[in-house]
């Protein structure tokens, strides 16, 4: 999807630090943390939320009162008459709910719309069906965060699956994948995190401030080269891969001329194109480069034209294979990190991924960037930005 008019105001866009799971934000509904983070981050940029007249939220682990979804947020943000979508893409989340924004902002329906996604995997929640047709009527149940990780309904295969069979599919060494990794990790040590708002997480005890990511491991070639593949005849290790995690992103989309405005002279990130692409079965670490084809095709763009790609990289796989299809230099993808090192709450990794995109743009002067990332069911989702003046 092309867009032509849609923008974010360059310092009105934000993420929290990402909190391994059953860390320190284990006990913090996602619903909560997301109202402190967002609430926040607009206070301190003097942001009127008068201006806010929809918002779309990306979340996809129910927490307690989320039925009620945007109504449960926007009397909180001071947006008591805003109302909005729910919106679950699994990994691809923040891909649709920055797509969902825009095309309000697009069409005209609404001039200015916080997008905004959450989600804690930690306690994630152990659904339970009734059933008359099994012995004793004994339930049918699932666990919403892990047992989707152990096995896609449409394959049979598992997460860690699709990486190692696109590994063998293409030939990629243990070595390969480990000198990925750490790079990423490399990176995410001597980049910026200025772009993290705290977190106040509340307890019996008074209230804790989280001002950086936590359970990022302290990777190093060493180490990497010790770990065993999850499989023994595979090459994707526990370091080569992410880790669940809780956390918040967001950030306020408008009109160009509003956007410049609301900037207050920062200057603004153009959305030029949202895409989304499947890969064949089992293959999910290949799809954000269809994914990122159609959004560059859709923007009018090639990769050469590209000063930055930020990627959700649940495995050290991806980055390699969206490196050796596109041509584009592994230590120009991810300037901050990725997921990879810390974290993965699901819903807002992508949108954690896209304000990491403006600001590398915004700390290089400008230029064109592109974010994307895989999602389960072997899709994915990708976004294009301008940071101009």
């Amino acid at each position: 999807m092309r867009l032509s008019d849609v923008a974010i105001p360059l310092d009105l866009a934000w993420s929290s630090p990402f909190c391994r799971w059953q860390g320190e934000l284990a006990e913090m509904s996602s619903v909560d943390l997301a109202v402190d983070v967002a609430g926040r981050a607009l206070a301190a940029r003097e942001f009127d939320v008068d201006e806010v007249s929809h918002v779309a939220f990306g979340t996809t682990v129910p927490q307690p009162t989320s039925f009620y979804g945007v109504t449960t947020i926007t009397p909180r943000l001071g947006m008591a008459a805003v109302t909005g979508p729910t919106i679950a893409q699994a990994c691809a989340t923040s891909a649709a709910v920055v797509q969902a924004a825009a095309v309000q902002v697009e069409l005209g329906a609404h001039r200015t719309v916080l997008a905004l996604t959450t989600d804690r995997t930690s306690n994630g929640p152990l659904l339970v069906w009734s059933s008359q047709d099994t012995p004793g009527a004994a339930p049918h149940t699932e666990h919403w965060v892990l047992d989707p990780m152990r096995h896609d309904p449409n394959t049979g295969q598992s997460m860690v699956d699709t990486a190692e069979n696109v590994a063998a599919d293409e030939g990629y060494t243990r070595t390969e994948i480990d000198e990925v990794t750490l790079l990423r990790y490399e990176q995410y040590r001597s980049g910026s995190r200025d772009h993290l708002v705290e977190v106040r997480v509340p307890g019996r005890r008074g209230e804790r401030v989280v001002t950086d990511d936590t359970g990022v491991r302290a990777t190093t070639a060493e180490g990497l080269a010790k770990l065993s593949p999850g499989r023994p005849d595979g090459v994707v290790t526990y370091g080569s891969q992410t880790h669940p995690a809780d956390g918040t992103a967001g950030l306020v989309l408008s009109t160009l001329d509003r956007a410049r405005e609301l900037s207050g002279g920062a200057g603004i990130a153009r959305i030029l194109a949202v895409a989304f692409a499947r890969a064949g079965r089992a293959r999910m670490p290949v799809a954000p480069v269809p994914a990122a084809r159609a959004a560059l095709a859709d923007a009018g763009l090639d990769v050469g034209e590209i000063s930055v790609v930020t990627t959700h990289n649940p495995f050290a796989v991806n980055d390699l294979h969206f490196a050796r299809q596109t041509g584009f230099p592994l230590d120009r993808m991810n300037p901050y990190g990725s997921s990879l090192v810390y974290g993965h709450p699901q819903g807002p990794t992508g949108m954690r991924a896209v304000v990491e995109l403006v600001s590398a743009l915004r700390a290089r002067g400008g230029g064109r960037g592109l974010f994307t990332g895989c999602a389960a069911g072997d899709t994915a989702g990708a976004v294009v930005v301008e940071v101009t003046e």
